[in-house]
């Protein structure tokens, strides 16, 4: 056995886990973990900012598969994780996050840069550890990777005494991890799976409503078998675009709050919802009472927890979602298009998604510009948003058709995280074109990370919808509190002049006739560039589900 110091301990022990890139920002609790990095052969990436590390690494595994990997120093370095942690708990990411403690023996004493991170942490991670003893380092990596990505994928932080990475012992790396009190469920109940089956064939309105769960377990392949054995129209949350190609017919592309009023409608006339991988969170359901009226509820999932915690479930299967979908689709009996197909092709053409054009005139509709950017996509896209009215237009008015090329944040609805996550999007998939779709709001949240790209010259497209106010909270100031826009028009510097400013091609587009050649000038441009889009003032996301309304009380615009 080799003789390591904790921090060489801590890098071999991500090499074994085949860790290949790290996000991070040094300090003192971790400098000895740097100095460690400095001869390995991991790849390291500063970014400016611990929030746009952990950002970064989240944007990387969401488009990989792996799992992320930051590091931050302790005190303020690790609390600056604390949302990234968050937004990645809440949409089910596999990330480790590794941070820098006090020497053990001054822990709870109010050390300087001291800060009580497992506390802190609790309750937005999947588990967390504190290491205290050298002895433990190598198996506790180990049970946080199996832990992070197992089951319910979710962050796991481990915090590290800083005298532990700076203390030797014999390293010896575990093969296996023995956790007795976590055994996740693969593998789905064959009488709940049968059953499951008997109702999919007598439903005469079968709904597919597939979540992210779907795209973690890797299910793309079961998904289409499914709609196209029975066919079964499938609609998707925001965290599920590209699990089935949106320009099919049966597709109903996102429904909820901003979802087509087609795939909203649907739901309002099933008589059988097959929930796989989702979670009925409450931008998805609306009122519960007005929620699939109609419909019998089957819910796989791998999370037992999530099953009958918002709507009840008629019959609930606990399972991995691609091994459920495996035993279940031979006992699907095959169907050729029918009545509730038709009905489908009805609600798609009767309720289109539209927008008012800016007809002839040189306004740069938002929904147009998406148009355009649609015309650049391919199987070597990945499109990253930030929150807001930009996130939702580009949901809507963008066709995906693969899993794991739209990156965006779900269920925390983070601003600041479309460019970070860009960031990791681009380092995890070299060959890709990454677009990050932002808000001028969204976007100065963590627009130092600008630095972060040019540094190492990350070909990204950033693309401002600039409609100068924090354009969602607006709208909902414009619909329901009379237009009375309370601290939601902002100022802004020139962005432009801010991305040369960091060395970055930067464009401004004021005119609808300029728009193609800027964007095309910017696609076909090395390196990062920046184009700031001038967008109304006061247009909104259509449909619309009021706050606390039902999905029958859809505004279309």
């Amino acid at each position: 056995m080799t003789v390591m110091n904790g921090a060489q301990i801590l890098v071999e022990s991500l090499m074994k886990e085949d860790v290949e890139v790290v996000f991070g920002y040094p300090g003192g609790t971790v400098i000895f973990i740097y100095d460690a990095l400095y001869d390995s052969s991991l790849k390291h990436y500063l970014t400016r900012h611990e929030q746009g590390a952990i950002h970064a690494a989240d944007g990387y595994a969401r488009t990989t598969g792996k799992v992320g990997v930051c590091i931050a120093t302790s005190g303020p370095g690790s609390t600056n994780l604390v949302t990234g942690l968050a937004n990645a708990y809440m949409d089910s990411v596999p990330l480790v996050a590794i941070t820098g403690q006090v020497d053990s023996q001054v822990i709870g004493k109010d050390a300087f840069q001291e800060a009580d991170i497992r506390g802190i942490t609790l309750p937005v991670t999947k588990h967390n550890f504190l290491v205290t003893d050298i002895n433990d380092l190598a198996r506790t990596i180990k049970e946080a990777f199996y832990i992070a990505r197992t089951g319910r994928p979710g962050p796991v932080l481990v915090d590290l005494a800083k005298d532990v990475t700076a203390c030797e012992a014999e390293f010896s790396y575990p093969e296996e991890v023995d956790l007795p009190g976590y055994k996740p469920t693969r593998k789905g109940h064959i009488l709940q799976i049968t059953k499951a089956a008997e109702a999919i064939n007598q439903a005469q309105k079968p709904l597919l409503y597939v979540g992210g769960g779907a795209i973690i377990a890797g299910a793309e392949t079961e998904v289409r078998q499914l709609v196209d054995k029975a066919q079964i129209p499938i609609t998707t949350t925001l965290m599920a675009l590209g699990i089935y190609p949106e320009t099919e017919p049966l597709a109903l592309e996102m429904l909820g709050m901003h979802g087509t009023m087609y795939a909203n409608y649907a739901t309002l006339e099933t008589d059988l919802m097959i929930a796989v991988g989702a979670r009925f969170d409450d931008r998805v359901t609306g009122k519960l009472d007005c929620f699939a009226p109609n419909a019998k509820i089957i819910h796989i999932d791998v999370d037992p927890a999530e099953i009958g915690k918002n709507v009840g479930v008629d019959i609930p299967i606990v399972g991995d979602v691609k091994d459920v979908l495996e035993e279940l689709i031979p006992l699907i009996e095959e169907r050729k298009p029918g009545e509730w197909q038709q009905r489908i092709a009805e609600l798609k053409k009767n309720y289109p998604l539209k927008y008012e054009d800016s007809n002839g005139s040189e306004v740069i509709k938002p929904q147009y510009i998406l148009e355009l950017i649609q015309d650049y996509m391919d199987e070597n896209t990945i499109i990253c948003t930030e929150v807001g009215q930009n996130q939702m237009w580009a949901a809507l008015h963008l066709k995906f058709d693969r899993p794991r090329s739209f990156v965006t944040s779900g269920g925390l609805g983070t601003m600041g995280f479309g460019l970070p996550a860009s960031l990791g999007a681009q380092i995890g998939n070299p060959d890709k074109t990454v677009i990050n779709i932002s808000g001028d709001g969204s976007f100065q949240m963590n627009l130092q990370e600008l630095a972060t790209a040019k540094n190492y010259n990350l070909p990204l497209k950033i693309i401002i919808l600039n409609n100068k106010y924090l354009g969602m909270v607006r709208q909902w100031q414009e619909l329901f509190f009379d237009k009375r826009y309370s601290a939601t028009e902002i100022t802004a510097p020139d962005f432009t002049k801010l991305a040369e400013a960091y060395d970055i091609k930067g464009m401004k587009v004021e005119k609808k006739s300029e728009l193609k050649a800027a964007l095309k000038k910017a696609m076909e441009t090395e390196g990062p560039v920046l184009l700031d889009i001038s967008i109304p003032a006061e247009e909104n996301v259509y449909p619309m589900v009021p706050a606390g309304a039902g999905l029958d009380d859809m505004i279309g615009g």
